[in-house]
């Protein structure tokens, strides 16, 4: 257990990131989830309407670092393909 004032503030600030960045890629993994759902049901509108709010979760988190830079653009680029082969 920390014993320095510094220790124990250290341990605060790295509990409410913990909390922070937990939301965040559960806030991630359901908006992918509902996406990938609208592209399972073969459902056109609604995953051309999910598509950019997916898009700028996904972006907010490779900013952020909850997600690499790279995963976060393989993410969008295998979801971009399957909505542009739905609507074709």
């Amino acid at each position: 257990m920390a014993n320095t004032y510094s220790a124990l503030k250290r341990v605060r600030q790295t509990e409410r990131r913990t909390e922070v960045n937990r939301k965040n890629k559960s806030r991630l993994r359901h908006t992918i989830r509902a996406m990938r759902r609208a592209l399972t049901a073969k459902d056109v509108k609604t995953a051309s309407a999910l598509l950019s709010p997916t898009f700028s979760v996904i972006d907010r988190s490779a900013k952020s670092g909850i997600i690499k830079k790279n995963t976060a653009a393989r993410y969008k680029s295998k979801l971009h393909l399957r909505v542009k082969a739905l609507a074709a």
